[in-house]
């Protein structure tokens, strides 16, 4: 597969990552370990060396499963966990302080089976702590060797301008996809004035623009989709059209909806690198397709005026959590 580098860090990763959250956490049950080992090994034979964890996901679980799952190759890939909530609960709030932070990086190279975190995220800005004593933190952490590069996550434009004029920022993870295209306004253009990576997450929409999803599709009691105002059914039904969209695009090219969705993305920015993620490696042998689907200007274009006609219905996170990004 083709390899991208994350803006002026040097930090180089396979162009499609793999988010691995949905593994243990999130949407429904954990994926059986054995199953979730097999996923995550697939996507490196097939060429990915980008694979994303947090504290936060399981909790620990996650971060575990990455450990003994990549093992054998650790030498090979990119490791991209994060810190950010108190005791590794969102439930219970933000927690950057440089005490904290220090203890994630320690218990999270345990769990990793590793001598240093590649990537290391702050999971969402946390007002009680100034950014330069979080990416103070990170910069004695990677002057130490435990951490290789600082990310932010769903961070805003204040926040990333602070936080980089102290050590500079490799990444910014953030939801992008053809359903959710705010970053295009401010963000954006801030990654490309200082050099910094974007990588985007739920780049098919939290499952929506696969086209596996209408609005009579049930979620498992457990499922995170189950309260985000996006996947109530008549946001679903409103918002059809953009899989539509896709739909019709990946009919001309013999490809599927997903492909198309993932496709576009790259074509964006050649430091833009996704991380869908899967639970099934039929769906992730899919996803990685998106790498081989060249999509020209004309078919670019007619994206783009198709898309200006459809307005996505519902927020993307419940009231809670939309008041945790874009700080």
């Amino acid at each position: 597969m083709e390899k991208r580098k994350l803006g002026n860090s040097g930090l180089e990763v396979s162009a499609l990552g793999l988010g691995c959250m949905g593994l243990s956490f999130g949407y429904g049950p954990a994926t059986e370990k054995q199953a979730a080992i097999a996923v995550i090994r697939r996507a490196y034979e097939l060429g990915v060396t980008f694979f994303d964890s947090a504290e936060a996901y399981g909790p620990f679980e996650n971060e575990k499963l990455l450990g003994d799952a990549l093992a054998p190759f650790r030498e090979e890939v990119v490791i991209a966990t994060k810190f950010g909530f108190k005791d590794a609960r969102t439930a219970n709030g933000l927690d950057s302080s440089p005490a904290r932070i220090r203890v994630v990086a320690d218990e999270a190279l345990t769990r990793l089976r590793t001598d240093r975190i590649d990537l290391f995220y702050q999971h969402r800005v946390d007002p009680n702590v100034p950014m330069e004593d979080v990416a103070g933190t990170v910069k004695d952490l990677i002057a130490e060797g435990k951490v290789k590069h600082f990310g932010m996550s769903e961070a805003g434009v204040e926040s990333i301008r602070n936080a980089h004029a102290v050590q500079p920022v490799a990444a910014l993870q953030s939801e992008y996809s053809l359903w959710w295209r705010e970053p295009e306004k401010e963000i954006m253009p801030l990654l490309e004035e200082l050099g910094i990576g974007f990588v985007p997450f739920s780049p098919l929409g939290k499952g929506f623009l696969t086209g596996a999803i209408n609005e009579n599709t049930k979620f498992e009691g457990t499922d995170f989709r189950n309260i985000v105002p996006r996947f109530s059914p008549e946001a679903r039904k409103a918002n059809q059209a953009m899989v539509d969209l896709l739909g019709n695009i990946a009919q001309q090219k013999d490809a599927t909806p997903a492909q198309i969705a993932l496709a576009w993305l790259l074509a964006q920015k050649p430091w833009i690198a996704p991380i869908p993620g899967t639970t099934k490696i039929h769906r992730l042998e899919e996803n990685l397709g998106a790498a081989n689907i060249e999509l020209t200007q004309e078919d670019l274009d007619a994206i783009e005026s198709a898309a200006a006609l459809i307005t996505i219905e519902g927020e993307r996170y419940p009231a809670q959590m939309q008041k945790m990004v874009g700080k």
